[in-house]
């Protein structure tokens, strides 16, 4: 329980930080993907269950404020949780790689969803503008993000998964 509400907490600390703080710093009117490192660092951690419900929470408060159909965002970082929580038993803690990694992919993979649902399907042909003006960037601004927040979220997760070993402890 206690997990569920930090994580919560989380969320809505990274939702406002992507909603508030990082348009401040956005460079070319380009700004990080904090709801994607989120996503992807806590279904590393965790596993796919733990994946899909930040994904899912993250993708609903998306949708909630930004999205043009309820349900598109939220079903994207649901996939994107529960496809890197499958990476889940190919994880170290020590190895910040595969993060980087997945973060990324998950990024790039993001993208051009959007891309495809709100611009292709629109008549808006040019990919390979949008691919190099705003994807590609956003990619490498949200790896650079993500050196720095992972290690936070790691940390925290860390702390969770000793309070309940000790809780688990106390118990027997």
């Amino acid at each position: 329980m206690r997990r569920r509400i930090v994580i919560i907490v989380l969320i809505f600390i990274c939702f406002i930080l992507q909603c508030s703080v990082l348009p401040a710093v956005a460079i070319g009117g380009i700004s990080p993907n904090l709801l994607v490192i989120l996503t992807v660092s806590f279904a590393l951690m965790r596993g796919r269950r733990e994946g899909m419900f930040v994904g899912f929470m993250c993708g609903f408060l998306a949708d909630l404020f930004f999205g043009s159909a309820l349900g598109f965002q939220t079903l994207v970082y649901m996939y994107m949780g529960y496809l890197c929580g499958s990476c889940y038993r190919l994880f170290y803690d020590d190895d910040i790689k595969m993060p980087i990694l997945l973060i990324a992919a998950s990024d790039l993979a993001y993208g051009i969803i959007f891309y495809i649902f709100e611009f292709l399907l629109r008549g808006r042909v040019q990919f390979t503008f949008y691919l190099g003006r705003i994807i590609l960037p956003e990619v490498v601004y949200t790896i650079v993000l993500t050196i720095v927040c992972y290690r936070l979220l790691m940390w925290i997760n860390h702390r969770l998964e000793r309070a309940e070993q000790r809780s688990v402890n106390s118990f027997v």
